[in-house]
């Protein structure tokens, strides 16, 4: 096989890595593996897709404008970290911006208070929370708990306004407190870079199509649980994923 006559790695693509043709493949597969899990308080008043064009829009939580929080563990450094200095990329806060109408104000604010909120008549929110980069034994949890302070954040956002809520994680998490507050929910799992690609279902260029592929509990205490239980009762079962048409198809 010649592996220890030519032990080291070709690298005469190297130059092609971070190419353009390489993120379209990437903002594909997000767009693909995202699983919208709500859409609408009721079947008959979904929200997404979110219209462009609205009066002011509010973005908010702790992972809507922080690639390294999109990217996880095992990028760049072993346990990954966070900021936006780590590689280059698009958060999901500029990805709503490039998407939305040009008269759509987009106004950030990572964790509001319900007065904010209320007071500035917001047409709708997305608010993106989830889970700290980690790798290996450190990303070990007994709670699985949403970062603090997406839950308030939640709480705050969501008591108020009409909101999806997108939530960024390796595994699934505790949502089930939080749910009958949402109007729609988004599991995005780590998007990395190409947080365009979110944006790119949420605003209906492209539809959800995405399935879970693992169930989502609503305690821990139920862990663990997998399909044939006797006490399986998830918040959402293996295989569930909502589903919405888009403009354009992958």
């Amino acid at each position: 096989m010649g592996l220890f006559e030519n032990p080291l790695a070709d690298l005469s693509f190297a130059n092609q890595l971070g190419s353009q043709e390489h993120r379209e493949l990437a903002k594909e597969a997000v767009r693909k593996s995202l699983v919208l899990l709500k859409n609408g308080k009721s079947a008959s008043k979904p929200l997404i897709p979110l219209p462009k064009k609205a009066l002011k829009i509010l973005v908010a939580g702790s992972h809507a404008d922080n690639l390294g929080y999109q990217c996880g563990g095992w990028t760049i450094t072993w346990q990954g970290q966070g900021g936006n200095d780590i590689t280059s990329g698009t958060t999901i806060l500029g990805a709503i911006k490039n998407t939305v109408h040009p008269s759509t104000q987009v106004v950030y604010n990572e964790n509001p208070d319900a007065n904010f909120v209320t007071s500035n008549k917001f047409s709708y929110a997305v608010v993106v929370v989830g889970e700290p980069p980690y790798a290996e034994t450190n990303g070990d949890s007994t709670n699985l708990t949403i970062s603090e302070p997406g839950p308030s954040t939640i709480e705050n956002v969501c008591g108020a306004v009409r909101c999806v809520v997108v939530i960024v994680s390796g595994r699934p998490v505790v949502i089930e407190p939080y749910v009958s507050k949402i109007d729609a929910l988004v599991a995005a799992w780590l998007p990395g870079t190409e947080g365009q690609g979110v944006a790119d279902v949420l605003f209906g260029d492209y539809g959800f199509t995405g399935k879970l592929a693992r169930t989502w509990f609503k305690s821990v205490d139920q862990l663990p649980m997998n399909v044939g239980d006797d006490h399986y009762d998830p918040l959402f079962p293996f295989g569930f994923g909502l589903t919405t048409k888009g403009v354009k198809k992958d």
